[in-house]
C-alpha cells in the first residue's frame, strides 16, 4: 500500500510543479506592456477614421434615425441612448454626450497607450468602448469582439509595470511576477481556442479546400482591392492559399508552442493578417490581431538568468520544507 501512495503522491507533486512553472512561474511583464501599446495604439487609429462620422454612426439623427438605432443596437443599459434618455432631464443635448462619450474613449486610450493609472485607463476605455458597440451593434464585427475582450483583460493585468508612465513613476512592481504569468498564459491560451475553433470551423466545409473562398474573399466587391480574376486561370493558387490559412490556424496552439517553431508561426500568422488588412481592406483587424500573437508569442518574458536562478532556489527551499515535513515532492 505504501508503495502505490508514495507514487500517487510523487505524481501529485510532479504535476503541481508542472502547473507551477507554466502558470505562476516569475515573468516578465513586457509582452503584456506590448499588448498594451499594440492595441491602444490601434484603437487610436480607428478612432480617428471614426471620428468624421461620429454622429452619423451614434446619433439618432445619423444613419439609423430615431428610435431605429435603438431598436437594432444591443439590448443593455449601457448604450448611449440609455445615456442619453437619463442626461435629458438635466436639459443635457444629444451631441454633447455623444462628444463626451467620444473624447472619453480617446483620452482613455492615450493613458493606456503611455501606462497611466494603466488599470484604471483599461476600464474607462474599456466600458467607453462597450458603450460605442452597444449603441451601433450593427457596424460591429470580430475585431470589435476582440478589443473589448482584450480592453477588459488588461484591467486585470499587470500590464503597466514595463514600459509605462506608472513604471517610471514607481507605482508598478518592479521585476517578473506570477501575477505577470499567469495573465500572459490568459491570453496565450485565449489565442490558441480562437485559432483552433477557427481552423476546424474552416476545415468542416469544402470552400477552404477547393478554393472557392480564396477566390469569393479576393472577388467580392465589399472585399475586393485589387484585381484578382485571374485566378480562374490558375485555381491551384486560390486550393493553395486556403489550405495555407487551415495550416497556420490549425496549426497555431501546436506549433507556436515549441522554441524551434515559434518563431515561424508567429511570422506565419503575423503574415496572414498582413495579407488580410492589404488583400481585404480589414486593417484594423489585421493590425489588432497580429498585435495579439506578437505580444503573447513574440516578445521574450523570461526573466533574466540571475533572477531565475533566485526563483528556482526558493522553489528549491520550498520543496526541501515539504520534504521535511513528510512530503515527496521529488
Amino acid at each position: 500500500m505504501a508503495a502505490p501512495r508514495a507514487a500517487i503522491e510523487r505524481g501529485a507533486a510532479r504535476t503541481w510543479a508542472a502547473v507551477e512553472r507554466f502558470a505562476f512561474a516569475p515573468a516578465s511583464a513586457a509582452p503584456l506592456a506590448v499588448l498594451r501599446i499594440g492595441i491602444a495604439a490601434v484603437l487610436l487609429a480607428q478612432a480617428a477614421m471614426v471620428a468624421p462620422a461620429l454622429f452619423e454612426l451614434y446619433g439618432r439623427s445619423g444613419i439609423l434615425q430615431g428610435p431605429l438605432l435603438d431598436a437594432l443596437g444591443r439590448p443593455g443599459f449601457v448604450r448611449l441612448g440609455w445615456l442619453i434618455d437619463r442626461l435629458a432631464a438635466f436639459g443635457v443635448g444629444e451631441a454633447p454626450v455623444i462628444v463626451a462619450v467620444g473624447a472619453s474613449y480617446v483620452l482613455a486610450l492615450v493613458a493606456l497607450l503611455a501606462g497611466w493609472h494603466t488599470r484604471m485607463a483599461a476600464a474607462g476605455a474599456w466600458f467607453s468602448h462597450l458603450m460605442l458597440m452597444m449603441t451601433a451593434d450593427s457596424t460591429n464585427y470580430g475585431v470589435d469582439q476582440f478589443a473589448n475582450i482584450f480592453l477588459f483583460y488588461l484591467m486585470w493585468m499587470p500590464s503597466g509595470a514595463a514600459l509605462s508612465v506608472d513604471r517610471r513613476l514607481g507605482r508598478a512592481p518592479v521585476g517578473p511576477t506570477s501575477s505577470a504569468r499567469l495573465a500572459l498564459r490568459v491570453v496565450q491560451v485565449h489565442l490558441c481556442i480562437v485559432y483552433l475553433t477557427g481552423g476546424l470551423g474552416k476545415a468542416l466545409g469544402a470552400q477552404w479546400w477547393n478554393g472557392d473562398a480564396m477566390w469569393r474573399t479576393l472577388n467580392l466587391p465589399e472585399y475586393r482591392q485589387y484585381d484578382f480574376t485571374w485566378l480562374a486561370y490558375h485555381p491551384w493558387l486560390a486550393v493553395g492559399a486556403g489550405w495555407m490559412v487551415l495550416l497556420v490556424e490549425i496549426g497555431y496552439p501546436i506549433l507556436i508552442w515549441p522554441r524551434r517553431t515559434r518563431r515561424l508561426w508567429v511570422a506565419a500568422t503575423v503574415a496572414l493578417h498582413i495579407g488580410i488588412a492589404a488583400f481585404m481592406g480589414l486593417g484594423v483587424f489585421g493590425a489588432i490581431m497580429a498585435v495579439l500573437t506578437l505580444s503573447a508569442f513574440g516578445v521574450r518574458a523570461d526573466p533574466p538568468a540571475a533572477v531565475r536562478s533566485e526563483a528556482d532556489a526558493l522553489r528549491g527551499e520550498g520543496a526541501r520544507f515539504a520534504a521535511a515535513a513528510g512530503y515527496d515532492v521529488r
